[in-house]
């Protein structure tokens, strides 16, 4: 049976144009860096067809959908596992003392709790990571709009059915289902996802311009935040890596919002590509830069430039016209690839701290 990608609820994911993306993937072409993992459609598209894939993403709950669904090669989780998540009682910790009434109910806060401490007796980080996208995706389908910046009386009034029902004519009870239900009701599904594409694949946790320096692979595929649409991820998200370390945490710096350095951080951006032969960009027409200042930045690093284009909806949940956006792929040759020979010590080290760290993690 073929693997197939999970349901995960992901603002700007590109579950539905990933194949068309990585077939225009060179053929001579063995590992791809996955900068902005974020739902990690690509980088699991990617690891479909074989290469080795080494993904990053600044935040923690996309780096652990990575962790579990690509580097991850075989660990599942088991009845008996499930059966522990959701042992004991309830009890008030870090969601019910900051969230209760924010974002859930104080019960449903409780019993978040419960499961965050229960997560972490699991025997394999693997089964921690994959436990803890599974409760990701029970709390995002109980969340009005499956994001994270919704005030606790909108959601409230989203989740009694009978006016979801009249405003929408649909009545929406999966807001109203357990976080055990959702949980139980997507295993299954998650732990058929797991696969071995026989590499040595990475996932890492970081700001992009820390470890640019230190990733070697033949592609680099970029999807950064859009500038210009709804690209506010720690806005959207951020709650859930605070449920995983269990403190308040601060907003990431998300320089792609702001117009006025977009240009700027892209060509920042551009500059740091050297070390990899292929360059893949996402973006798209209602973003800005445009596609012809994107091609006039890019066309200072090489003049081997390719713009693909396919019509894409991006599904944002309580939009009720979707609009009909022109996704584009930039597809770039660098001829002037820094070779293997030319790697500075400080790159050579940091790239074996990237390795330790795996090592630390993978069982």
């Amino acid at each position: 049976m073929m693997n197939k990608f999970p349901k995960i609820n992901f603002i700007g994911n590109k579950e539905k144009i990933a194949k068309w993306i990585t077939d225009y993937f060179p053929k001579d072409a063995e590992s791809v860096f996955d900068a902005f993992s974020g739902g990690s459609s690509v980088s699991y598209q990617s690891k479909m067809k074989g290469l080795k894939v080494i993904s990053n993403d600044i935040l923690e709950i996309n780096y652990l959908l990575s962790k579990a669904l690509i580097e991850n090669n075989s660990t599942k989780l088991s009845y008996e596992d499930v059966e522990l998540i959701f042992s004991g009682e309830p009890k008030e910790g870090f969601m019910f003392k900051e969230y209760s009434e924010v974002y859930f109910f104080p019960n449903e806060c409780k019993e978040l709790d419960l499961y965050r401490e229960n997560i972490e007796k699991l025997d394999s980080e693997y089964k921690k990571a994959l436990a803890l996208i599974l409760m990701r995706r029970a709390m995002i389908r109980k969340m009005p709009y499956s994001r994270f910046n919704i005030n606790w009386d909108k959601i409230v009034q989203l989740r009694d059915e009978k006016y979801s029902y009249e405003k929408y004519k649909r009545k929406r009870a999966y807001h109203n289902q357990s976080f055990k239900s959702h949980f139980i009701e997507n295993v299954s599904e998650y732990n058929r996802a797991i696969f071995d594409n026989l590499k040595d694949n990475l996932s890492i946790n970081n700001d992009v311009f820390n470890v640019l320096d230190s990733i070697e692979a033949d592609i680099i595929y970029l999807d950064p935040p859009y500038t210009g649409t709804m690209n506010n991820y720690f806005g959207f998200y951020g709650m859930l890596d605070e449920y995983i370390v269990g403190k308040k945490l601060q907003p990431f710096e998300n320089n792609f919002i702001d117009k006025k350095t977009s240009i700027e951080l892209f060509d920042k951006l551009f500059s740091k590509l050297n070390n990899f032969k292929y360059w893949y960009l996402s973006y798209n027409n209602s973003s800005y830069p445009s596609k012809e200042q994107l091609v006039e930045l890019l066309e200072k690093y090489s003049n081997n430039i390719k713009l693909v284009e396919k019509p894409h909806v991006y599904k944002i949940t309580g939009k009720e016209n979707k609009k009909v956006n022109m996704e584009y792929l930039f597809i770039v040759e660098n001829s002037n690839i820094t070779s293997k020979k030319e790697l500075s010590y400080e790159r050579a080290e940091l790239w074996g701290l990237l390795e330790f760290n795996k090592c630390i993690y993978k069982l």
